[in-house]
């Protein structure tokens, strides 16, 4: 009996033990799930774009004349500053004029000499014409005083022409300006010693306002430019598409648009690439021959383009662009598309994305295709996305072991001993 009763008290003590771990394991709670990771997204959205091309250009002016004398002489002075402006018809140089002013005065007595000798002769070839109706002198000497007549008349003819030649020729020791626009440098000084139509210059004038812009433009893009057109992606702009905008070399916009004037009939088969031409007024002479500059033209533009930041594209194995989304169960899909171009920080999408399509942004470097995220706006330069968020946290644990410098002007002394 004794032993029955023993193995009651074991059986009951068992039971009490077992009682209280099962209430103990019910009381405690439910293991957390673990959080879904956070992703920014952007919600695709088509909207209009003005496509531009930019290209690189240089300056060169708008008409450029090379000043050099028509005539022999020593230059007696130049009557202008160098790299001013000067009006068309401005003395630049005068040439010694004494030479060719005997020349004109003798041209002028010659003249003067010839027409002194007409009248009489003129005079005797009437008298002989009305002899000769009469019979009273012979044939011969009717024409040999219809010859002189004609022959005195000739001559002053030739005066004259003589008169003008000097005249020119005295004109041109002074040499003018043929156009009007911005002088340059003077390649001969005072008493220097000038040749008719000499190869070098004198100095050189070049029209700086309007002025043209000299741009290359590769074929290929031209051709891709027009397939767009007519396969309905791209809208050509008609007249808007002459307008044109130019950067300067520091990168700063010029305030005032130009216009395209032509482009190059010819492709130059060594670059592949042809010549567009603009013209931009340029009343404060910012613009200057030779500059470097880029010029952004209009091409057309897409009435439904689809525009997506830059960030949220990365490339497979080869170099094709890809794209993570988020579908509406909330889980990562990959997606392949297409890009034309870049403008600005956005990729233009061509093919691959709709709109309303949830785009990742932020964050797709923790996520794979197939998982699940958690959603959130994507806000460009926002302090609660997840780039924010693990960079403030980088550079937190980076401030936590780094020791604190110490300024160079507080210097401790040593202690005395």
């Amino acid at each position: 009996m004794q032993i029955n009763d023993r193995v009651k008290q074991i059986l009951v003590l068992g039971g009490l033990i077992v009682g209280l771990l099962t209430g103990g394991c019910g009381s405690q709670q439910a293991a957390p799930q673990p959080a879904l990771p956070e992703v920014a997204v952007v919600t695709v959205s088509r909207e209009e774009v003005v496509l531009t091309t930019e290209l690189p250009g240089r300056i060169s002016a708008y008409s450029v004349a090379e000043i050099r004398p028509q005539v022999n002489g020593i230059i007696q002075e130049r009557l202008f500053n160098e790299g001013s402006d000067v009006k068309a018809g401005t003395i630049l140089y005068q040439i010694d004029p004494a030479p060719y002013q005997a020349a004109y005065k003798n041209a002028v007595a010659a003249l003067a000499r010839s027409e002194a000798n007409l009248p009489p002769i003129r005079l005797k070839a009437e008298r002989f014409r009305e002899l000769i109706g009469r019979k009273a002198i012979s044939q011969q000497d009717f024409d040999n005083a219809d010859a002189a007549l004609k022959q005195a008349e000739a001559d002053i003819e030739s005066s004259k022409a003589a008169v003008e030649s000097a005249r020119i020729n005295l004109g041109y020791t002074r040499i003018t300006a043929p156009i009007s626009g911005r002088i340059g440098i003077s390649n001969v000084t005072i008493g220097a010693l000038a040749t008719a139509y000499q190869a070098s210059a004198f100095a050189t004038i070049q029209q700086l306002d309007p002025i043209y812009v000299d741009v290359t433009q590769s074929s290929a893009n031209l051709l891709q430019l027009k397939r767009n057109i007519s396969a309905g992606r791209i809208k050509g702009n008609g007249s808007d598409q002459a307008r044109v905008r130019l950067l300067l070399e520091d990168g700063t916009p010029y305030p005032m648009e130009g216009t395209l004037k032509f482009s190059e009939v010819t492709v130059d088969p060594s670059t592949g690439s042809f010549i567009l031409r603009m013209v931009f007024p340029n009343p404060k002479h910012i613009l200057l021959p030779g500059m470097y500059v880029r010029a952004v033209v209009q091409e057309g533009k897409v009435e439904r383009a689809i525009l997506i930041p830059q960030q949220g594209v990365s490339r497979d194995a080869k170099g094709n662009p890809v794209v993570l989304i988020v579908d509406g169960s909330g889980k990562v899909e990959q997606r392949m598309i297409t890009v034309d171009r870049a403008i600005g920080d956005k990729w233009l999408v061509i093919e691959g994305l709709n709109p309303g399509n949830r785009l990742i942004v932020e964050g797709s470097q923790k996520v794979r295709p197939g998982a699940s995220v958690k959603a959130v706006s994507w806000d460009a330069g926002r302090k609660d996305s997840p780039v924010e968020k693990a960079r403030d946290a980088k550079t937190r644990g980076r401030g936590d072991t780094e020791k604190p410098r110490l300024d160079p002007q507080k210097k401790t002394q040593p202690a005395a001993n």
